[in-house]
């Protein structure tokens, strides 16, 4: 069954990783989708590749730290398709610096693209998503939830979906659907054109309750279900899709 037949989905940082497999699942629901993306070569490519399986897809290059490709992005999707039914928030950067030596710009890097460029898409997107009574999804992570060394940039850009999920779930109450998808460890490799390729063990599968490490699909199903009409009466939630990794206690042995 085609869920999105006749329906228009932008999924930002599409061309490759999560993205790219929840662009490439709506697709294959019969949506129309938008892949946007800073990589502009891999976005044709995920166009194209999305075309060859008989699906419907136009590219875009952005870079959604700049308010202005933000603004054009939306823009451009009316223009070429002439409707908005599902706006997927996916783009996630980190800083990879220490705390101490970290500079300034690299937190207004990573929250600009994380977080305001998702409030910047909805506040955008909201008009024409709410004649359709669309949908939103914020990708976030287990992150927000749980921290490693010097990753706060991240950490707190993906807290702040959380709340910024919950504002506009409220905000566009009877209009249009938020909710957010908090992933946990997924491995992206099958879905990189750019040789990336995780490697591994036996371990790091067993540590998980679910018995294994997450994949791209994981998530585009759970982004399917909450942007489908079967999700109607779910609205400001967050999901985890970890493998049971945040419920599990951990000790020093």
């Amino acid at each position: 069954m085609k869920r999105f037949i006749g329906k228009v989905a932008l999924v930002t940082g599409s061309a490759q990783g999560i993205g790219a497999a929840i662009a490439d699942l709506l697709a294959r629901e019969g949506a129309a989708v938008m892949v946007a993306d800073v990589n502009g070569r891999f976005a044709v490519r995920r166009r194209d590749d999305i075309r060859k399986e008989g699906g419907k897809a136009e590219c875009i290059r952005v870079d959604v730290g700049k308010p202005a490709d933000v603004k054009r992005m939306v823009r451009e999707t009316l223009r070429k398709f002439g409707r908005l039914d599902v706006l997927v928030n996916n783009v996630g950067i980190g800083s990879g610096k220490p705390l101490r030596s970290r500079p300034l710009t690299d937190w207004d890097k990573v929250i600009a693209a994380n977080l305001r460029a998702a409030y910047l898409a909805a506040q955008l997107a909201a008009p024409e998503l709410g004649r359709r009574r669309g949908s939103i999804v914020n990708i976030a992570s287990t992150r927000a939830l749980q921290s490693e060394p010097d990753t706060e940039p991240y950490s707190a850009s993906k807290g702040g979906l959380l709340a910024l999920t919950h504002s506009l779930a409220v905000t566009l109450s009877g209009k249009v659907r938020v909710n957010c998808i908090l992933p946990g460890w997924i491995a992206t490799d099958e879905w990189h054109y750019d040789g990336f390729r995780w490697k591994l063990t036996r371990e790091d599968h067993e540590q998980h309750p679910a018995g294994r490490v997450g994949q791209p699909e994981d998530i585009a199903h759970a982004a399917l279900f909450l942007a489908s009409e079967e999700a109607g009466f779910i609205t400001g939630i967050r999901l985890v899709v970890d493998g049971g990794m945040t419920v599990k206690m951990i000790y020093a042995e």
